[in-house]
């Protein structure tokens, strides 16, 4: 076989979490997701481990892991998130990659990245150096084996990056064909200019570095490329399968390589069912004989190049201008609002070069009091964000520490580690990827901006705040609210910006509404607990106490005592400071309870300001998530009192309602309100309980349907989804359980006669497993075992045709 088929997915989302927390907060526009991260694990890195090959009969056939038979890169921060917070994906994805090895010749499919998807042409070295170690560190501890490929950002490229890859014993990477200056038969002189034209992007091409190494690389198929990414090709497999045969050369005898690369979310996210799309080219083009489907490494191996390239250095695949969308206002945008300029960008780039530029003398200056060589030693620190275990922390001291660093020694520099990390973080490529100085992805940069310049005032007692916004205050915003970025960093930085007293007021507010352990986590922040009293007085309530708090990314470490007064709803005064010692901390609780056992709040308040002083905090100052749960908790009498008012008048009405649906006469809007929300209301909470009874939800959807209300379609669906992916987990546990099998042919009918689709893609592939491969079967040949037998065998066709699956 000489035509190969080799499709590449790049896999990442921009870093999402709070510089602070180590965590995604809350996102609302993700709904019901409680993440975008959540959202496209999802609709994609989820369905690409587990997708579907429909028969003809559009039935599932068979289910596949596609990630072991394309070549993939995932963005490292994108691979930490979903190792914790998805790991049966993660792990998906860990055995796609020894699949792949057994498929393709002991060639992993997995390639590394840089690290934090900055711009490697406009970085300094020293920072390329370091994105291109963490990416390949990254890489050996999730997939124990050394990359032999890495994924560029944006794929774009000069000769010192592929130099320091090379180093680092990186045999190749992929490169649009655009990238490619001219190419020559190796050996010969005459070079011929392909730029733009003339490329012949199915052969590996060898690039000759400055320093005597070498790399080989891979030129994607541009167009088909873009088809999939942006011409609709996706909307079919086989006709995918068709473009990527059409490719190739009729006749051609020697061997060539077809090899495309977009955006791995492409494949779900993008285009809904495009993984399916995928696994059915796939399929085709190995069924039917058409190619051979290989990696990048595989082929390399059995084809190494005999064409030398030369590339056109500082361009990528993004931008027709080189690498200028990350720094200038190029022209290019994401098309949604072409009166926008991008201008800001220039600024932006300029403001944080000043910061890294300033800080990074500062942070040599300090650290090699306390570290042999600073640089080598910010390099290692990869191992820790790895896994920030003791033992780790402790490998990283020995090895890089100036003798034995006291505890406050360690504490600094691991602040300078961090402000290492944030000084690269910040250079995220995401940041300047879009239209406006306020959207989220370049916000996120500015708030990384932000820790460096806290955890740099902190280290070396110098404000660079004040300057680095005013060079911020130079990148305009295209929204005239929003003004600069000067404007912008105080909206949405700098109340995000939080210390151990802030993580101690959290932890006293919170604690009004749930009951803390001794000894919690708070995000990156451990909490222990001293001391802790909370009494109530009707509606109020008051917690006094004092608890230890440490930051699991610095080890710093504070002991915080604090007092909090609830007087119902909203209204909260909490204060917090340093524990002082225990009779100041007796002093504060006699004095609090007592004002507060009189019920005289009044002086309780004055007490608070007296003990804690003027700076006080509020449900504000919740983070995120938590903050949410509270006002849940605090709306929630008034919620239960306005259904209640609803469903009063709603019941009332309901004969009216329906009469004036069935003569065609408008429903007053009042009366149309309560219809919906308790409707809507009474059947997701039927959803919810678990134990879906069609039966008793039945009844529910004739009404809506009678009285004509909206349905809460994507409220609806998500709990129908979970409720019934729930049954179908219990199932996988228990696959001779009879009963539930019932309860899940009944849940998945009813799904079906839904007015909206339900997602049904998680219950079909548990579906699939256990009604194929768990069935026990009898076991004896009893006649009871019989019955049951054939029992299952009803439930299981008629659940088997619901899903639309193919049973054997």
């Amino acid at each position: 076989m000489n035509r190969h088929v080799c499709i590449h997915a790049h896999f990442y989302q921009p870093p999402r979490e709070n510089p602070w927390l180590e965590a995604i907060e809350l996102q609302d526009s993700s709904y019901p997701y409680h993440d975008w991260n959540e959202r496209i694990t999802a609709e994609c890195y989820a369905p690409n481990a587990i997708s579907r090959i429909l028969d003809e009969d559009g039935r599932v056939a068979e289910l596949v892991n596609n990630y072991a038979r394309i070549s993939f890169n995932f963005g490292p921060t994108l691979l930490s998130w979903l190792e914790k917070n998805a790991l049966d994906v993660y792990q998906s994805i860990l055995d796609a990659d020894l699949e792949s090895q057994r498929n393709f010749s002991g060639h992993g499919s997995a390639l590394a990245q840089a690290y934090n998807h900055i711009i490697m042409p406009l970085a300094v070295s020293r920072d390329k150096y370091t994105q291109a170690w963490w990416g390949v560190r990254d890489f050996q501890h999730r997939f124990q084996r050394k990359p032999e490929g890495m994924w560029l950002p944006e794929t774009a490229v000069d000769m010192e990056t592929l130099d320091i890859m090379a180093g680092l014993g990186i045999k190749f990477t992929i490169l649009a064909p655009r990238q490619a200056h001219r190419v020559r038969v190796l050996g010969s002189r005459n070079w011929l200019e392909v730029r733009d034209q003339g490329l012949d992007a199915t052969i590996p091409y060898i690039l000759f570095l400055p320093s005597g190494r070498y790399i080989n690389l891979f030129f994607y198929d541009g167009s088909i490329s873009q088809a999939i990414a942006f011409e609709g090709l996706l909307h079919n497999g086989e006709a995918l399968a068709q473009r990527i045969i059409g490719a190739f050369t009729p006749g051609e005898t020697k061997s060539r390589l077809v090899n495309i690369a977009t955006d791995g979310e492409t494949y779900g996210h993008h285009h809904r069912h495009g993984d399916m799309a995928l696994a059915y080219a796939l399929h085709c083009l190995k069924s039917k004989g058409l190619a051979e489907i290989t990696n990048y490494g595989d082929y390399l191996s059995r084809h190494p190049p005999n064409h030398e390239v030369q590339i056109v250095e500082n361009s990528s695949w993004s931008c027709l201008h080189g690498v200028e969308r990350w720094r200038s206002h190029c022209g290019c945008n994401s098309g949604g609002y072409p009166q926008w300029n991008q201008s800001w960008r220039t600024p932006l780039r300029s403001a944080l070069d000043w910061l890294r530029d300033t800080a990074n003398p500062l942070y040599y200056t300090l650290s090699r009091k306390l570290l042999r060589d600073p640089w080598a030693a910010r390099n290692d620190y990869c191992e820790i964000i790895l896994d920030r275990n003791e033992k780790r922390v402790n490998q990283f001291f020995k090895k890089h520490a100036v003798g034995r660093l006291k505890e406050s020694d360690k504490i600094v520099v691991l602040k300078l580690m961090e402000l290492q990390r944030h000084l690269m973080l910040m250079y995220t490529s995401c940041g300047w990827f879009f239209d406006e100085l306020s959207g989220p992805e370049t916000v996120q940069i500015i708030q990384y901006s932000g820790r460096a310049i806290q955890l740099a005032g902190a280290l070396f007692e110098q404000d660079l705040e004040t300057e680095f916004l005013n060079r911020l205050e130079l990148a305009k915003s295209n929204i005239p609210e929003h003004q600069n970025g000067k404007v912008i960093y105080g909206k949405w930085v700098k109340p995000t910006i939080l210390d151990l007293t802030r993580v101690g007021a959290h932890y006293a507010v919170s604690s009004l509404f749930k009951e803390y352990e001794e000894s919690i986590s708070i995000f990156s922040f451990n909490t222990t607990k001293e001391n802790y009293l909370c009494i109530t007085a009707g509606r109020a309530k008051l917690a006094v106490g004092r608890a230890r708090f440490t930051s699991r990314i610095t080890h710093e470490s504070s002991r915080l005592a604090f007092g909090v007064l609830h007087l119902g709803d909203h209204n909260i005064n909490c204060g917090v400071r340093e524990y002082q010692g225990e009779a100041k901390y007796k002093v504060l609780v006699k004095e609090l309870k007592e004002a507060f056992d009189r019920a005289d709040f009044a002086e309780t308040i004055r007490l608070l300001d007296k003990h804690f002083g003027t700076a006080t905090y509020a449900v504000a100052s919740l983070f995120r998530d938590e903050q949410r749960k509270v006002i849940a908790e605090i709306l929630a009498p008034a919620v239960r009192e306005a259904e209640t008012t609803y469903g009063h008048l709603y019941d009332h009405h309901a004969p009216l309602i329906l009469f004036l649906k069935d003569i065609g006469l408008s429903i007053p809007t009042p009366l149309s309100m309560a219809a919906e929300f308790i409707l809507n209301a009474k059947l997701r909470r039927a959803f919810e309980q678990g134990q879906i009874d069609d039966r008793a939800i039945q009844p529910i959807m004739e009404e809506m349907r009678q009285a004509g209300v909206a349905w809460d379609e994507t409220t609806l669906e998500f709990a129908l989804r979970r409720s019934l992916e729930k049954t179908a987990g219990e199932l996988l546990d228990q696959p001779d359980d009879m009963a539930l099998l019932e309860r899940l042919a009944r849940g998945v009918a009813l799904a079906r006669s839904m007015p909206f689709e339900v997602n049904l893609r998680k219950v079909q592939n548990i579906g699939y497993r256990v009604l194929n491969h768990l069935w026990p079967g009898l076991k004896d040949g009893t006649d009871q075992e019989e019955e049951i037998e054939q029992t299952y065998r009803t439930i299981r066709t008629r659940l088997g045709e619901l899903l639309w699956l193919r049973l054997n």
